[in-house]
Order: structure tokens, then C-alpha cells, then sequence
């Protein structure tokens, strides 16, 4: 029986056939032994996780830790909470504005001196200024669009040409559910988090040839401190019953996708959008 190293509609790859073959990409592809050949071990490559040190963030950076990356996580404004992470964890934090690009320039280049160069990267900072767009200001829609949309431009260009240079990166964005299907209230949010979504999808084509994967993550409601503060009966009668499997999400289910897609198990999967919301909406 032939050994197969995967199949599909009309394909199948004999492991022998690929070892001796004369194509670059399967020799590429395979071991001698038929097994699968990765780019090296992930151990001690350099992640940046924006907003890394609160909710989601800070459960990406540990996690990412925990795989054993070297991880810098980024703040903004709360230094009580950074030091509190930073002394628990030992994760290096850096304070920079990501909305601001001269910012997010110098700090990245203090984490490569510090670390060294940046492999990975999760943007994941992010704010709110929710209002129905009637009352809307112009500083509420810029500020969030800045934040939540801007900061990926700002974050992602100015390593994105050491990446290319190596041939390897991996830019992972939290986008959310409200990118995906809208939501009353938050036309700004929305519009930065579904913009999130086509960075994504155009840079993938961008960076596929060049070794670099970009990935986003919706995630839906998740038990973070925003939707804890909320009245649990609200949460009980009006939140609860969107979502198909009856729970909140926890950060560190989002957690774990980051890892999975920073990883070089996950170098086939690029230009996508995981949706991690319990089933709430199935895009």
C-alpha cells in the first residue's frame, strides 16, 4: 500500500515520489524519511503583541511565552496594569502610541535592539468609542479608526521588510465579529475591524512568496473585563442566547489560534479569517 502524504480531489502525493522528485516545491516539502520539513524551530523568535499587556493581549502573550517565543508586549497608557503584567509574567512591555506611526517606528526598533528582530507580529491593540452614528463625532470616528485599522499600517510596515529579507513572518490581526457582520452603534468599530480583514486578505499575496503568513482572528463576545463589567442579566438575557454553545469565550481559546497560526505547522494557511465566536455568526 502506498504511503500518502496527502490527498484531495484527484491528488495524491506518493512520499517517495516526492523526495525524488525534481520539482523544488515537493523537495522542498519533505524530509528524506517522507516526513514533513519545517523552517526551523519557532523556540526564541521575537513576537510583538500590540495591547499585549490587558484581556485578550495579555493572554496571547503569555501563551506566546509559554511556546517559547521572546515577546514584547505593547501599551498605551495604563502603567500600573503593564508593571503589574510585566513583574508576574516577566514579559518586556513598551509604552508607544500605535496610532502614532513615528511612534510605532522607534519602539519597534528599542525591541529589536532588546530582543532581536521582530518574526511575529499580533495586532491586537484596539479601543471603542461607541455611539449611533447620528451623534457620532468626528473625533469618536478617528480615533478609533486610528487605532483599530491605522495601527496596522503603522505596526506591520516597519518590520515588514526584515520579514521579507528573511523569508519568514507571521502577522496575525484580531479583528472581531462586529467586522464581519456590523453592529448598531459602532459603524466606526465595525468599519475599522472589517478594514482589518481586506489588510489582511490583500497583504497575504503580498507576503506569500516571501515566506510570510497574514492571518486574522474574529473573535466574538469573550470574557474579558468590557463584557464582564456588563450587568450578567443583560449578558444572561440578551448575549447569551446568540451564541450557539451557551458561553462566553475565553481569552485563552483566542490565545491558543494565535499560537497555532504563528507556528510553522500553520505556513499553508494564509490571507484567512478565523472566526472563534461560539457560532454566533457563521460567515
Amino acid at each position: 500500500m502506498r504511503s500518502m502524504t496527502g490527498e484531495g480531489p484527484g491528488l495524491a502525493i506518493d512520499k517517495s515520489s516526492a523526495e525524488a522528485s525534481p520539482h523544488p516545491a515537493l523537495r522542498a516539502t519533505f524530509s528524506r524519511k517522507g516526513r514533513r520539513t519545517l523552517r526551523g524551530n519557532h523556540m526564541g523568535r521575537v513576537a510583538v503583541v500590540t495591547g499585549g499587556s490587558r484581556g485578550i493581549g495579555a493572554a496571547i502573550s503569555k501563551a506566546l511565552k509559554q511556546a517559547g517565543y521572546k515577546v514584547a508586549a505593547t501599551y498605551a497608557g495604563n502603567d500600573a496594569a503593564a508593571a503589574k503584567f510585566k513583574e508576574e509574567t516577566g514579559i518586556a512591555v513598551y509604552k508607544w502610541d500605535v496610532s502614532d506611526f513615528d511612534a510605532c517606528t522607534a519602539g519597534l526598533k528599542q525591541v529589536e535592539a532588546d530582543l532581536g528582530p521582530v518574526e511575529v507580529l499580533i495586532n491586537n491593540a484596539g479601543i471603542t468609542k461607541d455611539g449611533m452614528f447620528h451623534k457620532m463625532t468626528r473625533d469618536q470616528w478617528y480615533q478609533v479608526i486610528n487605532t483599530n485599522l491605522n495601527s496596522l499600517f503603522n505596526m506591520t510596515r516597519p518590520v515588514w521588510e526584515g520579514m521579507r529579507a528573511r523569508k519568514f513572518g507571521r502577522v496575525i490581526c484580531i479583528s472581531s465579529i462586529n467586522g464581519q457582520k456590523g453592529q448598531m452603534g459602532q459603524v466606526n468599530y465595525s468599519s475599522a475591524k472589517a478594514g482589518d480583514i481586506g489588510f489582511v486578505k490583500a497583504l497575504a499575496q503580498e507576503g506569500a512568496r516571501a515566506g510570510i503568513t497574514v492571518n486574522a482572528i474574529c473573535p466574538g463576545y469573550i470574557a474579558t473585563e468590557m463584557v464582564l463589567a456588563i450587568d450578567p442579566a443583560v449578558v444572561e438575557k440578551n448575549i447569551l442566547p446568540q451564541i450557539p454553545v451557551g458561553r462566553l469565550g475565553q481569552p485563552e481559546e483566542i490565545a491558543r489560534a494565535v499560537v497555532f497560526l504563528a507556528s510553522d505547522d500553520a505556513g499553508f494557511i494564509t490571507g484567512s479569517t478565523l472566526s472563534a465566536n461560539g457560532g454566533q455568526y457563521m460567515a
